[in-house]
């Protein structure tokens, strides 16, 4: 199954998740959890991070909260609000 994880950080978050990117990093490379497609969610800039964006396939919705509150980012309280939703994949033109 997939999982889409929406994740926007607090106010002036910056700092706070550059000081943990690395472990988020390591994390995501080690998970159980099969990440296909993640990254960071952009400021009308294009340059500011503000939040995080996953697709995520595991076995139930379970697993996939319990990756999230796992993740360094969360352990750090780097996101204000978290959501997750089942996801049904019809199209994918990554070639």
């Amino acid at each position: 199954m997939y999982f889409v994880v929406h994740c926007l950080d607090h106010e002036n978050a910056a700092d706070k998740r550059l000081a943990h990117y690395d472990a988020h990093k390591a994390y995501l490379a080690a998970a159980s959890v099969r990440t296909v497609i993640s990254g960071p969610l952009l400021a009308d800039d294009n340059k500011t991070m503000i939040g995080s964006m996953f697709l995520l396939e595991a076995d139930h919705r379970e697993a996939a909260v319990a990756f999230n509150r796992a993740d360094p980012f969360s352990q750090a309280n780097v996101w204000k609000t978290v959501n997750i939703h089942s996801f049904e994949k019809r199209v994918d033109n990554r070639g």
